[in-house]
């Protein structure tokens, strides 16, 4: 992200890095508290690394209705309410499938150990689909029916940067931006100057990786509200037996999805939104491109060979800077 004269701070959650940008530095601490909060509770929630999660314990319920809190209840709304909006193709019952191919710790350990033994066949084709989850929002209950087992990463993640930006704003009175491994939130009145002469907003360096340096391949766009996700196939990968696997599942295989796309960004009204479509696209290959503009999301989907398009007035791509 491109630097401001704001108060910043990154830090380590959920596998991934953080990045905290408020416009008054005075109040960094005043956020991080707030930040560091609500971060405990999704991974309380919905870790699937954690024993003591909620969603563990409803993974292992054996299909039996599982009382939850209110917050966890809202994050596989957020799941479900994806999973209509793209017709099944960004699916929580994935949580066999990242089993399969090996993802069953956390990032950062599962790439530390090191190639896995081979994959084994799927053991059925896709996975059991969103309709398996039965949420109560009222009663606070979920079931999993057919042997569905949940992964809410994608879209949990995003979720829980839309909530810190908006409860710093609230707050704080600050403008807010947070970034949880690439997810976007803002909220509150954004800086004056997002740099470089782009006027009001953030400045943000859009990449195949979040974490990489402003010399990497991409553009720097600038946002004012709303949020901005990336998806990518390049950057969350580990190895299997010599092949290369990421975390996008396709649900109709149950296997990470083969796609003409490296990595999708795309801008919502919200994080979370902008994750489902920037997913979605990943595993609706070609079809994306037609999907996301008339949708009117503005989009820039990276070919594998580096090519770049762009949708629904996404800014001209200037090429590497």
């Amino acid at each position: 992200m491109t630097a401001l004269a704001v108060g910043t701070d990154s830090f380590s959650v959920f596998g991934t890095t953080a990045t905290l940008l408020v416009s008054d530095p005075g109040l960094l601490d005043d956020a991080r508290a707030i930040a560091d909060a609500e971060l405990a509770a999704v991974d309380m929630a919905c870790s699937r690394f954690r024993p003591d999660s909620e969603l563990s314990r409803l993974n292992g319920s054996g299909g039996a209705v599982v009382p939850v809190s209110s917050l966890f209840a809202e994050l596989v709304e957020a799941a479900l309410r994806a999973a209509r909006l793209t017709d099944g193709d960004v699916d929580p019952t994935c949580g066999q499938a990242l089993e399969e191919i090996g993802y069953d710790r956390d990032f950062a350990v599962l790439q530390a150990a090191g190639a896995r033994s081979p994959l084994s066949a799927p053991v059925t084709l896709g996975v059991p689909g969103w309709r398996c989850v039965r949420l109560d929002r009222k009663r606070g209950l979920v079931q999993l029916t057919d042997g569905a087992q949940l992964d809410l990463g994608a879209t949990a993640k995003a979720w829980a940067a839309d909530r810190c930006a908006s409860l710093i704003a609230a707050a704080t009175e600050s403008g807010v931006l947070v970034s949880l491994g690439g997810d976007i939130a803002v909220a509150g009145p954004p800086p004056a100057d997002g740099g470089e002469g782009r006027g009001g907003g953030w400045g943000v360096r859009v990449t195949d990786d979040h974490a990489a340096g402003p010399e990497a391949p991409g553009q720097t766009v600038t946002i004012r509200s709303g949020g901005l996700a990336t998806s990518s196939t390049t950057v969350r990968t580990w190895a299997v037996a010599g092949q290369r696997v990421h975390h996008i599942i396709n649900p109709a295989t149950g296997r990470p999805a083969v796609s003409c796309w490296r990595t999708v960004s795309v801008t919502a009204g919200s994080c979370v939104d902008a994750n489902t479509a920037s997913t979605a696209a990943i595993i609706r290959s070609e079809a994306a491109l037609a999907w996301l503009q008339e949708a009117c999301l503005p989009s820039r989907l990276v070919r594998q060979d580096g090519t770049v398009e762009t949708t629904a007035g996404w800014p001209s791509d200037p090429g590497p800077a």
